[in-house]
């Protein structure tokens, strides 16, 4: 390894100026420094977060969680979820970021000696200042401004993250000892609880362990309507219900229902309804 990686581009969504340095591929420090961006993002690998500045908002089927400065979280992988992220007191969207990837835990835990645990809730793990994991993960920061980086440096900050991680959660091995793809599940479940993120439908596919091609087919015959078409109708009637009876903001509404833009979500709703979600809003 040659020292590290730094990218630096604008997010066409957004607009919004984003800057990121790596020591490898699996440790990053991540810099938002303008409004805000949202993505819908399904986890490919484990993600250790460690909040520097700024505020995320991350909206999962069962639950909606912020985090800010000081917190340490865990994100479980194959977990679709909105993802807005804000600049906050004036100071940028800043994490640093460590990738648990199923190569690196197979080999922790091979070495270990630690047979596979039964899965939990892939619910997010919080661990709020915790000085262990943050001493761990403050200690990276120098690296992302050195040119010459020791070869075993990433190697060992992963494996000490996943020591303090098992040292201080009892069910954490449930979680990265699950090594397993997801099968084929109960697609009508799965839809009505994951609508609200905006996927590609292969995807969903994968998630509910089906080809695209099959996953059409099983929909068509489930639903008796495009996918696009009922995401679209499931979608609007959510957003309404945030806005009537949850007082909602239209751009929180917006974001948090799968819609990418304002604009198309005030278009989609107005045609759907008769009056704008600035109108119902204004009406609450």
């Amino acid at each position: 390894m040659s020292g590290i990686r730094s990218i630096f581009v604008k997010d066409k969504r957004s607009h919004m100026e984003y800057q990121a340095k790596y020591i490898t591929e699996d440790i990053k420090l991540s810099c938002y420094e303008d409004k805000f961006f949202k993505s819908d993002i399904m986890f490919d690998q484990h993600m250790l977060v460690w909040f520097i500045s700024g505020e995320t908002k991350i909206v999962q089927a069962e639950a909606t969680y912020v985090f800010q400065e000081g917190d340490i979280f865990l994100i479980p992988r194959n977990q679709l979820a909105t993802i807005i992220n804000y600049p906050k007191d004036g100071l940028p969207h800043k994490t640093v970021v460590m990738h648990l990837t199923e190569a690196r835990l197979r080999d922790f835990y091979a070495k270990a000696d630690v047979k596979a645990q039964t899965p939990v809730s892939q619910k997010i793990h919080r661990y709020k200042h915790h000085p262990l994991l943050e001493s761990c993960l403050a200690s990276l920061i120098p690296y992302f401004d050195m040119q010459d980086i020791p070869e075993n440096i990433a190697s060992l900050k992963i494996q000490e993250a996943i020591s303090i991680l098992r040292a201080i959660d009892p069910d954490i091995d449930g979680v990265l000892t699950n090594f397993e793809e997801p099968g084929k599940i109960d697609l009508v479940t799965y839809m009505e609880k994951n609508f609200m993120f905006n996927m590609p439908m292969e995807r969903f596919g994968y998630l509910t362990g089906r080809s695209l091609t099959t996953f059409k087919r099983d929909f068509k015959k489930a639903f008796n309507t495009t996918p696009q078409r009922w995401l679209t109708q499931k979608r609007l009637e959510l957003a309404h219900y945030h806005l009537a009876e949850k007082k909602k903001k239209p751009v929180d509404v917006c974001y948090e229902t799968g819609f990418e833009n304002l604009s198309h979500f005030s278009f989609a709703f107005k045609k759907q309804f008769g009056y704008a979600p600035t109108e119902l809003s204004a009406r609450n």
